[in-house]
């Protein structure tokens, strides 16, 4: 539970004598989410520093980070393999880029493509 004063939102303030004075915390700006049919999201393979094991990455995508991770989710369990989520990324261990372009097809996302 997060109270409105907490101190570390209001760091940069230094003092105010103000008595009324209300400090607003500026809170995360919500991400608005682009249609799945309009999401332009890349697929490609990548090595780099990896160790020489292969990831699919799927990037470019626009929207809430629990969106984000419930396609990572759906892709892992689909695909049978872990991986993670995060800054718009979706990466899955292993190659598997053909699948993943025909299952997010079949989830709407039209405009997916490997690269």
């Amino acid at each position: 539970m997060k109270t409105n004063n907490d101190w570390k939102d209001r760091l940069n303030v230094v003092y105010s004598t103000n008595p009324d004075y209300k400090y607003d915390s500026e809170d995360e700006e919500e991400v608005v989410a682009i249609p799945k049919e309009k999401q332009l999201l890349r697929i490609e393979l990548d090595k780099r520093n990896r160790k020489g094991k292969s990831v699919t990455l799927i990037t470019n995508f626009v929207g809430s980070d629990d969106d984000l991770q419930d396609l990572a989710k759906s892709l892992k369990t689909r695909c049978g393999v872990g991986g993670s989520a995060r800054d718009g990324e979706i990466l899955l261990q292993g190659d598997f880029r053909t699948k993943v372009l025909e299952l997010l097809q079949k989830d709407g996302y039209a405009k997916a493509r490997i690269i």
